[in-house]
């Protein structure tokens, strides 16, 4: 029996985040999924939007059907 499991190369917020420190924030997203571990990579609002920012995601945690990362974020976008 398998199970169902993504491989993201981009976190998509949908403003869901939580900020638990300056720059660290956590997100918890349905299903489990993958992601690549201190590699930069895009964080976006939604997945049509322009790019927010790069984060650097520091853990990963797959529990009850749930992923749950922690990331840094590195560089944002300004709109101004």
């Amino acid at each position: 029996m398998g199970m169902p499991f993504e491989f993201n190369t981009m976190i998509v917020t949908k403003g869901r985040e939580t900020r638990v420190a300056e720059n660290i924030f956590t997100l918890v997203k349905e299903g489990y999924r993958l992601y690549p571990i201190d590699i930069p990579i895009e964080v976006r609002r939604t997945i049509e939007s322009d790019s927010s920012g790069e984060a650097l995601i520091k853990k990963v945690e797959l529990a009850n059907n749930t992923t749950t990362i922690t990331y840094e974020l590195i560089a944002l976008n300004s709109t101004n």
